[in-house]
């Protein structure tokens, strides 16, 4: 610890052990609500249900007809007489609660009632008000002034340009400069060169990257749904909305009210849908034993959460269970804004859907291309055909008999089914068919190689001489589960006897009511299991059910119950049945499938019908089967099942994102006691605004989303402006106007310089809610280019730069540290937006994790070397070292990070496989880049990390650590070439090894050192 670091504490420690003198006029908000706040009113506030001595202190006519105060008279005050006494029966608080006055809020209470126990609106409920500022002034800088005058307080001097172009970047980018930027600015000494860095910072790509950090935290943003199994779900895309929103300057209230109720505006569209899956980042679950109820309202009061924090500034959760002990939000207020979210149609357990497609212009442009020539095969197919008549005729006289025929087979209703590889879910129901569908977790994870192998076990009587395997259509699907609804059956075989008796039965013949071209029946008995070409397909004729009939070389003898059928499916691409049958037939040879595909049930029952009685719907019916089955057009359906395979490859690839969707009929909401979601004696509420705002009237109709929106962002909404900008301000001095982001209610803070905070909230506004235009003037002003160093005299004063007499320096987000080594070794891909990335991470790290159990798979390329706000976000398992350097799990919206300064984080910078390459490939930088000594050569490296040069014993130091580590690994080459083996990047075949990994010493202590993470 430094001297000056250990003088700051001490004085620090030592103003906050002597309390502030009483100000000479008292002022409720400022001075008298906190203490009521924090030590009365959960007994005497807002909240009935715990409310004491029926004494509301909260309200001023409540409080004075309880005459729990005489105003101008403290000494006679009942108050003032329970605060003062000695006797525990009597005082207040009661010592029970834990609570105790000190000397000084005893005199503030007494002193404010003999000054007429005047009552304020709590401050972040009145309408916030501009102060007037001088044409021409900055209003960060009057205001700020004006404070510093009234505590007795200067400003400190302004920053060198090396620390104004480093904060800048940092603050406004992310990233650090490069030492010929620093340079360039330093030359300019033009009035203008500033404003000129702050627009082309503005202006960067990666100005969205920075700013989408706070939102994503704000939000919780995650790629899994938290709960239980913690498995994926599809909102990336989410993401690269918010940073091409900060990067467009998307106005503030329309970014609001995108994000709230995109699907629901006049507008609506692709992107304003993206937004919506704000209303999807809440945690959900897919455990087999949960009760919906229970999850419906854990999500609605996540919601409600979420926008108390984000948009308000409001700790809601409270009134989950009862009225708010502190704030007026009661729990009317709180179910009544989540109806608001009533009408999102989501499952409340189970699996997310996959999502809306996220198209770019190209993908947009293929989708319509796919689209229009699908439109124009299905055209031509749904034509009238005359031509077809003489064939039809022939098939009705075919289908007939195929029907009559039937009537010699019997279904299998006892079959059991299960899938080798687990690719496939097979159920089988009471009539013996069996249902095939993907499994979801299995594709989405890449564990499905797209082949499996049915299992069946079924009794088949005595006499059996064929057996019949009938491939069922379901709906719109073709009948195979392949997306152009075909399958490929490589090779079936059957055996009897159980598994202690097993013996093969030999199938003499096969034959089906359609072949595909050179994919015969024959070829699933020929004993070729695992070729990929080889097998019976039905392309040509998946729009109609299918049957492949196999005739035993001898009639089983007796009932066996035993019979195993095995399916293998070697094609790949899920080419397996969707629905199967099976039925057996003991009628004399041959066994041979009929000359047509099988009737289903709807069509036999219309082929009974003379044709003469059919009715007009009837024959159309009987025309779409024919043409299902027609030779004529097999080539044309061959060409429909190629592009609709086309569209479902290119649609199962292309990005998704779930979003929000309006449903009609939405969920009841009703308060419930206590927060129990198994009571539902409450009263059904309708979606309202807090009855304790100002608030439009809107009568005549329900309120939907898009309401709750745009009056988020109406400018009289006392809350929203000054909650963001509170935060905003955070972002640039490291700690908020307000200190609390989170609560702007009476357990907050109030602003420290309240006129600040309403004139920044008020020219958001004013504006049009630009935030460029804000952050403009921030880093514009004077305040903020102030030193971040301090006094002696000024840290007594001011320990915590609560009134911004100077700059307030603060280690980089967990994202930026991993970004600043990245940037510096000259790794980092640049590049913006996409999925997220995974760099290495611990093996076994998620070892714990299940339903199903994974194993994290680093990423190659250019995945390794993505700015940190792309990592995958595992909320049950966050990345290592970002949890290290206080990244949020994103299972709570989170406001404010905290900022710790532990162990772990040296040993993340020294020992993660990230750090120890980025200090390798820096250290390839050093010798490739720089042609000097060792001396020159450290000057370089500190320019790159740190945009200056070493100090005489930085120098110094630094040249002894490279010279010892050079001598030592020249004596052991065995060291140097393990520590150059970490990471995935290249080592250059040019650099000698020893004095490349004496080097990465050297720059692994610049990437470690505290000024290279810290912001100043």
């Amino acid at each position: 610890m430094t001297k000056f670091t250990s003088l700051l504490l001490l004085s620090a420690l030592g103003l906050h052990a002597a309390e502030a003198p009483v100000p000479a006029k008292i002022e409720f908000n400022r001075d008298v609500r906190p203490i009521l706040s924090d030590n009365c009113f959960y007994c005497h506030g807002n909240d009935p249900k715990h409310r004491e001595a029926d004494l509301r202190l909260d309200i001023r006519e409540e409080a004075l007809s309880a005459k729990a105060f005489i105003p101008g008279k403290g000494a006679e005050s009942e108050l003032v007489s329970r605060i003062l006494t000695t006797d525990e029966d009597d005082l207040m608080p009661p010592p029970d609660s834990h609570k105790k006055l000190t000397p000084q809020q005893k005199e503030i209470l007494k002193k404010w009632i003999d000054q007429g126990a005047a009552y304020q609106q709590h401050w972040a409920y009145e309408k916030p008000v501009k102060a007037a500022v001088p044409a021409g002034k900055n209003g960060v800088d009057v205001l700020v002034l004006k404070r510093l005058a009234e505590v007795g307080l200067k400003p400190s001097p302004q920053a060198d340009p090396r620390t104004l172009i480093r904060r800048l970047y940092l603050d406004l980018i992310g990233l650090p400069p490069k030492p010929e930027e620093v340079a360039a600015f330093e030359r300019d000494h033009s009035p203008a060169a500033y404003a000129k860095l702050v627009d082309s910072l503005l202006k960067n790509p990666h100005f969205g990257e920075r700013m989408a950090i706070g939102w994503l935290d704000v939000v919780r943003f995650a790629d899994t749904i938290g709960y239980h199994s913690d498995n994926p779900h599809n909102v990336w895309p989410y993401r690269d909305y918010v940073i091409n929103a900060f990067n467009s300057n998307k106005p503030f209230d329309r970014f609001t009210i995108e994000q709230i109720a995109g699907d629901l505006m006049p507008d609506a569209s692709q992107e304003t849908r993206v937004a919506s899956a704000f209303n999807r980042l809440l945690l959900t679950t897919e455990e087999g034993g949960a009760q919906a109820k229970d999850y419906e309202q854990r999500m609605l009061t996540d919601r409600v959460r979420a926008v108390g924090n984000a948009w308000l500034g409001q700790t809601t959760g409270c009134s989950q269970c009862h009225d708010h002990k502190f704030d007026p939000w009661t729990m009317r207020d709180f179910y009544s804004l989540g109806a608001f979210f009533a009408d999102i149609k989501e499952p409340i357990l189970g699996r997310r859907e996959p999502g809306m497609l996220v198209l770019d212009k190209a993908g947009q442009k293929k989708q319509a291309d796919i689209a229009q020539r699908l439109a124009a095969l299905q055209a031509d197919f749904a034509k009238s055909r005359p031509e077809l008549a003489t064939g039809q005729a022939a098939w009705e006289k075919q289908a007939q008999e195929a029907v009559t025929s039937s009537s010699q087979w019997q279904p299998l209703k006892q079959v059991t089914a299960t899938s080798a590889k687990k690719n496939v879910t097979l159920k089988a129901d009471k009539e013996g068919v069996i249902r095939g569908t993907i499994d979801a977790k299995r594709n989405e994870r890449k564990q499905n190689d797209g082949t499996d192998t049915y299992t069946l076990t079924a009794k088949l009587p005595a006499g059996t001489t064929g057996i019949r395997i009938e491939a069922l259509k379901e709906k719109l699907r073709g009948i195979g589960l392949a997306s152009n609804g075909n399958f490929v059956l490589s090779e079936i075989a059957l055996t009897s006897g159980g598994k202690k008796q097993s013996r093969k039965l030999t199938v003499s013949h096969a034959s089906a009511t359609y072949e595909q071209k050179t994919f015969p029946a024959s070829a699933a008995i020929d004993g070729i299991a695992d070729q990929k070409n080889n097998g019976w397909g039905v392309l040509g004729g998946t729009g109609a059910d299918q049957a492949l009939y196999l005739e035993l070389a001898q009639p089983l003898a007796e009932a066996d119950s035993a019979v195993s059928f095995t399916l293998t499916f070697a094609w790949g691409d899920n080419h397996e049945i969707a629905n199967l049958r099976l039925s057996t037939t003991s009628a004399p040879k041959p066994i041979r499938a009929p000359g047509t595909a099988l009737p289903s049930a709807e069509i036999a029952a219309i082929l009974k019908t003379a044709p003469e009685k059919r009715t007009a719907a009837q024959k159309g019916q009987l025309s779409a089967a024919y043409k299902q089955i027609a030779p004529e057009l097999r080539e044309l359906r061959s060409k429909i099942a190629t592009v609709e395979k086309e569209k479902a490859d290119f649609e199962n690839s292309a990005p998704k994102c779930i979003v929000s969707v309006s449903d009609m009929n939405k969920r009841t909401v009703r308060i419930l006691p206590r927060g129990n979601w198994m009571d539902e004696s409450g009263a059904v509420m309708k979606a309202a605004l807090p009855g304790y705002l100002p608030k439009p009237k809107i009568e005549g109709r329900d309120l939907t989303r898009l309401d709750l929106a745009q009056w988020l962002v109406s400018k009289d909404n006392p809350l929203t402006a000054r909650t963001v900008m509170n935060r905003l301000w955070k972002q640039f001095f490291g700690i908020g106007l307000s200190k609390v982001l989170d609560d702007l209610g009476a357990q907050g803070e109030p602003p420290v310089n309240p006129a600040l905070l309403d004139w920044l909230a008020c020219e958001f506004m004013d504006s049009g809610w630009d935030m460029q235009h804000m952050i403009r003037i921030i880093v514009d002003s004077a305040t903020y280019q102030q030193v971040s160093t301090s006094t002696k005299a000024l840290s007594a004063a001011d320990p915590y730069n609560r009134e911004c007499a100077r700059q307030s320096p603060f280690r980089l987000d967990a994202e930026l540290v991993r970004d600043n080594a990245l940037t510096i070794s000259g790794l980092l891909v640049p590049k913006i937006g996409g999925p997220s990335v995974k760099p290495y991470q611990p093996a076994k790290y998620w070892e714990n994790l299940n339903f199903p159990t994974r194993e994290w798979q680093n990423d190659s390329g250019e995945g390794l070397y993505r700015r940190g706000l792309y990592t995958w976000w595992q909320r049950t398992f966050l990345q290592p070292s970002l949890l290290a350097f206080d990244a949020p799990s994103r299972e709570e919206c989170v406001a404010e990070r905290n900022r710790s300064n532990i162990p772990q984080q040296a040993l993340v910078l020294l020992n993660d496989p990230t750090y120890v390459e980025a200090a390798r490939s820096f250290a390839a930088r050093v010798l490739s880049e720089c042609n000097g000594d060792t001396s020159q050569r450290i000057t370089w490296a500190f320019e790159q990390a740190l945009q200056r040069k070493p100090s005489t014993e930085e120098l110094q130091t630094l040249t002894s650590l490279h010279d010892k580590q050079f001598a030592d690994y020249q004596k052991d080459a065995a060291s140097a070439e393990a520590l150059l083996k970490t990471g995935a990047a290249a080592v250059p075949a040019s650099l000698n090894k020893s004095e490349l990994a004496a080097w990465t010493h050297v720059t692994r202590v610049l990437l470690n050192l505290h000024e290279t993470i810290t912001r100043s």
